[in-house]
């Protein structure tokens, strides 16, 4: 069995598990780093006065989808070859592979509010094997589901990764 095979195996096991991690709760400053990262000024600027005069302050719209993990991120000597953390490389721990995300949806529902505690639930929904002109490769279709602690699903993020034999693997094209 090469490395896409078994790929394939790990993430059909899978598909349809879901599994919750709780983000814990969300912060004004979570926002504003956020916003930071992206220049935008503005949204801390108005997210601050917020706070300060006590009105609840929504997260920026893509805040929930574009956080890749809620850890504080493993250090370096563990991350794979690729540059990616384990987590974020499902079903190829130990794999002589590489990926590239192959493309996203999000369905933003409703804005978190800073105080509102988060839990992210997700799961393979996909996995089918492909040939194309440079070789084979694996797509894993993932879905995360961000929900408030009341049930309310506030953004669902539905994202195809691409996996394919590491460049120094003997199956490798």
């Amino acid at each position: 069995m090469n490395a896409l095979d078994e790929v394939l195996t790990r993430a059909r096991s899978l598909v349809g598990r879901w599994e919750d991690e709780d983000c814990g709760t969300v912060t004004v400053k979570d926002f504003c780093r956020y916003a930071a990262a992206l220049n935008d000024a503005d949204y801390i600027d108005r997210a601050r006065k917020r706070e300060a005069t006590g009105e609840p302050v929504e997260a920026p719209a893509l805040f929930l989808a574009a956080t890749m993990s809620w850890e504080d991120g493993p250090p370096e000597r563990e991350l794979r070859p690729d540059g990616l953390a384990t987590r974020e490389s499902p079903c190829t721990a130990g794999l002589p592979v590489r990926q590239v995300h192959g493309g996203q949806t999000v369905r933003l529902l409703k804005s978190p509010v800073a105080g509102c505690r988060v839990t992210a639930s997700r799961a393979v929904t996909s996995a089918e094997r492909k040939q194309g002109r440079s070789g084979a490769f694996v797509l894993l279709g993932l879905t995360t589901r961000f929900t408030s602690a009341d049930g309310t699903e506030l953004t669902a993020v539905d994202e195809t990764i691409v996996v394919m034999e590491a460049l120094d693997s003997p199956g490798a094209a």
